[in-house]
């Protein structure tokens, strides 16, 4: 049997298996916002460690946004205090950061693509559930804890449990008024809300293949939804087309105005181990009218 996309990237980006049968894991790309990294930061400075890979972090603030004025500072107080405490700590640890007077400043998970951050065959990590949206792009993305945010802040790495993969196919013609939405929540009714406990789903099918990047986004990032860990698309020539022109250079370390030129993702050259040794312990329906998917069994 051939090998997945998942394989493939998980194994250029194992740096070895713990003895606790996790996978110690390179996180290729870390994105950052003000609600679950805070406490990361603190535990940062209580062991008097610095950011391993700064240049392959980046910070923006989305989560507590106010809606009705953008005014600094804040009327929400609590607001006000994530917004400072991610400045400093993006300040004191060199980290970009996308802030609301920013013109890059946007959802996590809708500025890796916009900018070109996120690429196909990346591990990538962020504090929030949803970060399978980037899967749509052909990377290995997941949600992590505070905890771990720590983690990939200090070595980069994530200590992980070996996924196995589902196969996912939605064949056919989407009928007027049935979109990637619709697709989705038939896959969580059809498998269940624990049906990708230990799967990364791997999406496919002619269906997916005439979707555009936004829809196939809306397919990943449910993903958590229905359990698995990690959902993605293989790309093709859709996904190419929509990263052609788009900059992976970041602006200059904590920008916190409108940005430009700066320094791109730069190649896996360092697997670090020792600042890993000290922070990882392991851890005590009906198809969609018009269209038909089918789920395989799981596979390596």
């Amino acid at each position: 049997m051939a090998e997945t996309l998942f394989r493939k990237v998980w194994n250029a980006h194992r740096v070895r298996t713990l003895a606790s049968g996790q996978t110690q894991l390179f996180i290729g790309l870390h994105l950052v916002h003000e609600v679950t990294s805070p406490q990361a930061f603190d535990m940062l400075r209580q062991h008097g460690l610095r950011v391993a890979f700064p240049e392959r972090t980046v910070a923006t603030i989305d989560h507590i946004v106010p809606t009705s004025s953008q005014r600094r500072p804040f009327l929400d107080v609590m607001a006000e205090d994530m917004t400072v405490a991610l400045e400093r700590n993006c300040r004191d640890f060199g980290i970009t950061l996308y802030t609301p007077d920013s013109d890059e400043q946007g959802i996590v998970h809708v500025i890796g693509p916009q900018l070109g951050l996120t690429q196909p065959g990346l591990t990538i990590a962020c504090g929030d559930s949803h970060t399978s949206t980037h899967g749509a792009f052909g990377a290995i993305a997941m949600g992590i804890g505070t905890s771990q945010v720590r983690d990939v802040l200090a070595s980069q790495c994530l200590a992980v449990e070996p996924l196995k993969v589902r196969r996912i196919d939605v064949n056919g013609q989407l009928r007027p008024g049935v979109f990637a939405k619709d697709v989705i929540l038939t896959i969580i009714r059809r498998l269940g809300v624990q049906g990708g406990a230990g799967f990364a789903y791997e999406y496919g099918g002619s269906a997916l293949d005439r979707m555009s990047m936004d829809e196939r986004m809306t397919i990943c990032n449910m993903s958590i939804e229905g359990g698995a860990r990690a959902g993605y698309v293989n790309p093709d020539d859709t996904t190419f087309a929509y990263l052609r022109g788009r900059s992976t250079r970041q602006p200059a370390r904590h920008s916190t105005g409108r940005s430009g030129g700066g320094v791109g993702l730069p190649p896996i050259a360092t697997r670090p181990t020792t600042i890993a040794s000290r922070l990882m312990r392991p851890p005590s329906s009906r198809p969609s009218p018009g269209a038909s998917t089918r789920a395989g069994r799981g596979r390596q």
